[in-house]
């Protein structure tokens, strides 16, 4: 298959190394629209070199040149933000219903939403499975709100405190990760709409991130914000920011486990 575009670093041909096969059969070209971040993080030697030898090449697309005088590709792997590459890379879809986007911008919109991402949660109706799958109670205060009526907002929604507050929109900026706690209904008029508020749900200071492609499951823990006690509660007041709160820096594979915590995760991933 003919490329036009820029071979990834480590793409290069190398010396066939001991213990590795070449891949005789059609390659799967994959063009890649990245940050500088996530190609650091995703497009490891290691990685690339693997996916050569199964038939993968990846491609760099240039967003200096129109998409379509690119290619050809067979997929195309994005991860970039902003209204005008959402608009190229759905018009590209459109007219080339062959390539498959990875993803659709009309399904990131949807993750990146946290009130419908959660919501695709409630629509699975998990309540008869081998346990208990639920999302906190939420409420969503929209940008148009005055930060003052949101303690009054609280009330009326009967909350309990204390409250994680997140930003509505995850964007991929920092900010966006952003977690606040808190600890009393007023001090929450010190933060900015939109944004979505949850009760908060003592967890045991881990949270299990479950990814799958698939028949493949992997799963990792993440550090996460500790238990609160009711006494805790009725002596602290204000709002806390956690800047990353079980990012991949907050790993917790390597860390002892609560062996509570450890059977109703065995039990849930053997029968659930």
């Amino acid at each position: 298959m003919r490329l036009n575009g820029e071979i990834s670093s480590g793409e290069d041909e190398k010396e066939k190394q001991p213990g590795t096969t070449t891949f005789s059969g059609q390659k799967v070209v994959v063009g890649y629209a990245l940050t500088s971040k996530k190609k650091k993080s995703f497009l490891q030697p290691s990685f690339t070199s693997l996916a050569r030898n199964k038939g993968i090449i990846f491609v760099a697309v240039d967003l200096k040149k129109p998409l379509p005088e690119q290619g050809p590709f067979d997929i195309i792997l994005h991860k970039l933000s902003g209204e005008e590459w959402d608009d190229i890379i759905e018009d590209y879809r459109q007219k080339h219903p062959e390539v498959t986007v990875l993803d659709p911008p009309d399904a990131i919109r949807h993750l990146h939403n946290r009130q419908s991402m959660l919501q695709d949660v409630v629509d699975l109706n998990l309540s008869d499975c081998h346990g208990k799958v639920s999302i906190p109670r939420q409420l969503v205060i929209t940008k148009e709100k005055d930060p003052s009526s949101i303690p009054y907002e609280v009330t009326k929604a009967g909350m309990k405190l204390p409250l994680v507050a997140k930003p509505l929109v995850v964007d991929g900026t920092a900010k966006s990760h952003e977690l606040f706690l808190a600890y009393d209904e007023f001090s929450l008029s010190e933060l900015e709409p939109p944004l979505v508020l949850q009760e908060f749900v003592n967890h045991g200071g881990l949270l299990f991130k479950i990814y799958v492609v698939g028949e493949t499951i992997k799963v990792v823990r993440r550090f996460s914000l500790p238990n609160i006690s009711k006494r805790e509660l009725s002596k602290v007041a204000g709002v806390f920011r956690f800047p990353r709160v079980s990012c991949a820096a907050a790993s917790a594979d390597d860390a002892d486990l609560d062996p509570n915590i450890a059977v109703t995760l065995h039990f849930q991933m053997i029968y659930t």
